[in-house]
């Protein structure tokens, strides 16, 4: 039975319900008084239920897309502006013992090199990250009792936060590692990390065990709940997502949907980010096993009614995603994406990819410079902005923030300085001089004259050398 507050698994993603969603969107998905209403409705920017959200998604209407999407583009601008979230992938290990039909670090793949960083191999990697002006990493690490236990994963995040170097520094790790205990996750939450990230990959119990025949995770009910646990563990800031393209996205979107309003029954904050990736070819691993792939369009539109059913969370795209795909999606929702990633263990030190040890192909392969000056042109500001973590502003406290005002004119200040620190230390000549006329006109326009003259202070303060500036 359908429990939205349940902590079992099977109550809070409940397959009856999925199924009831996926007919009520059929019968729904061509009524254009109720579409109509449920984007009127939606326009007070405090999100949508999980069927209603389908029926916007099934629909086909020209006229209420057109609706859709003007409602997206307008919720990504009023509650986050154009500030843009940057972050890099950082892989510490590619050994696993779980036997993922999708992913090349399967356990029988005898293919990949396996790989591991420890000592000058992870200082190396983490000084590359700094040298390209990231702030906030995301370790991944595949699944292994001996060769990456929660103490592999809090040494190297200790690691990776003492690490200085001119003037890089980490100063957010997030970490996207299998479910664990209640006491791993205080484990990982007294060590400083910012949001604990884990994909469903699929909602639905019986292909999922199909996709997972063996390794821990192959216990479907573990996994779906480690939010849960993770949450019991004191880490406020999840981020959830599945694997487009391994189950039909119908099934997966309303499954996620239904996440995240459990964790928001539940807890009081839903999910801190939801990331969208689809499926791509890797060492072992063809397209051509998996039939349930989507389209640019319907990705683009599955960004867009998500940006409308929770207002309140960060949506993430990646490098899977090419350049002209990243552009769209910025358009109607997303919030974070990565730049000059590698998927690779070893991969930025290395100055490329190691084609035996990649995770999965990347379709944008831009420098991060080349992103950034990317997003200055496109009239994004990229941020490399890490202040509400450092400032405990996570869990209820960001929610109550993105849910009221938003984020757009909280994060301003912080994600301006940042970029400026980024452009005085680490732009190409040609992206300097972007960034500091996209700095200038964006301050020149500011109305708020007392928020002018603090901005400008700081810029100075970052130009004299002074790095960290927050608010």
């Amino acid at each position: 039975m359908y429990d939205k507050v349940s902590k079992v698994a099977t109550e809070f993603i409940d397959h009856e319900e999925i199924l009831k969603s996926l007919d009520f969107a059929l019968k729904h998905k061509s009524d254009k008084a109720y579409l109509t209403d449920i984007i009127d409705r939606a326009s007070d920017m405090k999100g949508i239920s999980h069927m209603q959200a389908l029926a916007l998604l099934e629909c086909e209407d020209k006229d209420i897309n057109d609706k859709i999407f003007a409602l997206a583009r307008r919720i990504k601008s009023e509650k986050y502006g154009k500030r843009v979230v940057m972050f890099a992938p950082l892989y510490l290990s590619n050994h696993c013992v779980n036997g993922c039909v999708y992913c090349p670090y399967h356990l029988k793949n005898k293919i990949i090199a396996r790989k591991k960083l420890v000592g000058e191999d992870l200082v190396r990697e983490v000084v590359a990250l700094q040298d390209m002006g990231h702030k906030r990493l995301a370790i991944e690490s595949g699944e292994h009792p001996t060769e990456s236990p929660i103490e592999y994963i809090l040494e190297c995040i200790k690691t990776i936060y003492d690490i200085k170097h001119k003037n890089g520094a980490i100063r957010r790790v997030n970490v996207n590692i299998a479910g664990t205990t209640v006491e791993n996750y205080r484990k990982l939450h007294d060590a400083g990390i910012g949001t604990y990230i884990l994909f469903q990959e699929t909602y639905n119990k019986e292909n999922y065990q199909i996709l997972h025949p063996t390794g821990p995770k192959s216990n479907y009910d573990y996994h779906t709940e480690s939010m849960d646990r993770a949450m019991d563990g004191g880490i406020d800031d999840v981020g959830i997502g599945v694997l487009y393209g391994l189950e039909h996205y119908r099934y997966d979107f309303v499954g996620l949907l239904m996440h995240a309003e459990h964790l928001e029954a539940t807890y009081g904050v839903g999910p801190h980010t939801m990331s969208v990736p689809r499926i791509r070819p890797a060492s072992d691993i063809s397209l051509k096993d998996f039939d349930n792939s989507i389209s640019d369009e319907l990705l683009v539109k599955i960004v867009a009614v998500l940006r409308i059913a929770v207002p309140y969370t960060g949506l993430i795209i990646s490098t899977r995603e090419s350049a002209d795909v990243r552009a769209r999606l910025l358009e109607v929702g997303v919030t974070q994406i990565s730049g000059g990633s590698r998927t690779s263990v070893g991969g930025y030190a290395e100055g490329g990819e190691s084609e035996d040890s990649t995770q999965f192909d990347v379709a944008d392969n831009r420098t991060l410079d080349e992103v950034v000056c990317w997003l200055l042109e496109s009239g994004h500001l990229p941020s490399f902005c890490t202040a509400c973590y450092i400032s405990g502003r996570t869990g209820y406290a960001f929610m109550d923030i993105v849910k009221g005002e938003g984020i757009a004119n909280t994060c301003e200040i912080n994600a301006l300085v940042t970029l400026s620190e980024y452009l005085t230390d680490y732009a190409s000549s040609s992206t300097h001089a972007v960034g500091i006329a996209y700095l200038e006109s964006y301050i020149d326009k500011m109305q708020n004259a007392k928020l002018k003259e603090s901005i400008q202070k700081k810029i100075k303060q970052v130009l004299a050398g002074v790095r960290d500036i927050r608010v």
